[in-house]
């Protein structure tokens, strides 16, 4: 029996208890009619709180903790050392994006070119390259979503969109895509549908079917839900995010989130993947070794500089300890009073620290052959920067250079979009790496509405 199971079970034995109580009351008494609303009361306010776990550390004990030394993990670029919680206090920095003025773009190192590839979009979140090198924009947002695909085409090769068409509407906070089978896979934050599919066409017909159920319950900051199909088209792994930032909506709203998922095409078969994963975004495959690789966002609320988002290889049924540890065997202080020990004994290091609160959400390994050729068979990552630091991080895309297969210490790629740190302005924020049909590197803007290419002169 699982812990989700567990918990479920001990929540509506509560529930049970208390109406069984109030059941009896009104059936001997007069005096309880009159408490009839109380009692109601009483009874919704105890099933909130039987659902909802507090996650939060009083002031003695953080002090406490944060005198405690740092802790060193060996990752699988060297060791990393973490700070205690709470060395630093947990302030809330969010950006103000202020737009891109004319001819200002994002910087690239020397011996690239950063243009425009399309602009006017509304949040272009997600970058999808059809088999045919049709280009699928998903634009939607945490508020106030589009809830739409576009469609791009570049026909005459000049590095610049010359065909747009809305793909298809009326989607629920649309996030990956894929085109598998003759079928147009469309993951909505409540669920995986597929859609009647022919290359080429200009608009989905018809009404989608939705082949996975998926809980879009929650705080809703983690309701992106991507895609992506092994080499033989066998199956499909689906990213679902975590309902909350550590547990404290209550571990049954987290029953088959925080994971990557394996569903077969027409969405039977499913396994949990890999899980105790907060917030896995961008997927790809490892083109050397044919693992798959995850970029994660971690927890908030413990500090400038914990957790430290990652990129990892995801083992199939590995666990990797959220909400109850972080980086392996590192136990979360606002689960001390329930550790869940075992499963903390059994998390695994993610492969490579990106930096805290980066909101690493892009991943894509180049595979193509325009860039030099200490690019090949690395990654690209989209950090859309931090909210939760007292000093920005992300902001940026970053290249993991891999050799054999194993990853290398991050570096800088595509930075530039920070405009004022001290009054909190950004130009924009990254979130979408892909690779266009010409080997050049497409890079989603989401809040200012562009997609960038970057290419090498």
């Amino acid at each position: 029996m699982t812990y989700f199971n567990i918990i479920n079970i001990n929540i509506k034995t509560k529930i049970f208890k208390i109406k069984f109580f109030y059941k009896e009351f009104k059936k001997n008494s007069k005096k309880v009619i009159s408490m009839k609303n109380k009692l109601l009361l009483v009874i919704a306010l105890l099933a909130i709180v039987s659902c909802k776990q507090e996650k939060k550390v009083d002031e003695e004990t953080k002090e406490e903790l944060a005198d405690n030394d740092p802790v060193t993990v060996e990752t699988a670029i060297g060791p990393l050392e973490l700070v205690a919680p709470f060395t630093s206090e947990s302030v809330t920095k969010q950006s103000k994006v202020i737009g891109w003025d004319e001819g200002k773009t994002p910087v690239a190192p020397d011996g690239f070119k950063v243009t425009k590839f399309a602009e006017e979009l509304k949040h272009p979140r997600w970058t999808y390259i059809a088999p045919n090198n049709d280009i699928f924009v998903a634009e939607a947002d945490t508020k106030n979503s589009a809830d739409q695909i576009t469609l791009l085409r570049d026909t005459n090769n000049d590095g610049k969109v010359d065909e747009r068409h809305v793909f298809v509407e009326g989607l629920n906070q649309n996030f990956g895509m894929l085109v598998l089978n003759g079928f147009f896979y469309v993951a909505n934050t409540d669920g995986l549908y597929r859609y009647p599919y022919k290359e080429g066409q200009n608009k989905l017909e018809g009404e989608g079917e939705k082949i996975v159920e998926l809980s879009a319950s929650g705080y809703n900051n983690h309701w992106t839900r991507n895609i992506i199909t092994n080499d033989d088209g066998s199956k499909i792994y689906i990213s679902v995010g975590s309902a909350s930032n550590v547990g404290e909506q209550g571990m049954d709203t987290e029953e088959r989130r925080a994971n990557i998922l394996e569903v077969n095409p027409d969405g039977s078969g499913e396994i949990i993947y890999g899980a105790g994963i907060r917030n896995p975004v961008g997927m790809d495959w490892n083109p050397v070794t044919g693992d798959l690789w995850t970029a994660v966002n971690e927890r908030d609320d413990i500090g400038n500089d914990l957790v430290p988002d990652y990129v990892t290889s995801v083992r199939k049924e590995g666990w990797y300890g959220w909400p109850y540890s972080y980086y392996g065997q590192i136990n979360d202080p606002r689960w001390e009073d329930d550790p869940h020990q075992d499963l903390v004994d059994k998390a695994i290091v993610p492969d490579v620290p990106v930096g805290s609160h980066t909101a690493s959400l892009g991943l894509e390994f180049y595979t193509a052959d325009q860039f030099p050729a200490k690019f090949k068979n690395g990654a690209f990552v989209g950090q859309h920067g931090s909210w939760n630091r007292a000093v920005f991080a992300g902001y940026k895309v970053i290249f993991i250079p891999f050799s054999n297969g194993k990853p290398q210490k991050p570096q800088d790629f595509l930075t530039g979009f920070i405009a004022d740190e001290e009054a909190g302005e950004v130009y924009g924020r990254p979130v979408c790496v892909a690779t266009a049909p010409d080997g050049s590197l497409l890079v989603n803007d989401d809040d200012s509405g562009i997609i960038w290419r970057v290419t090498a002169e």
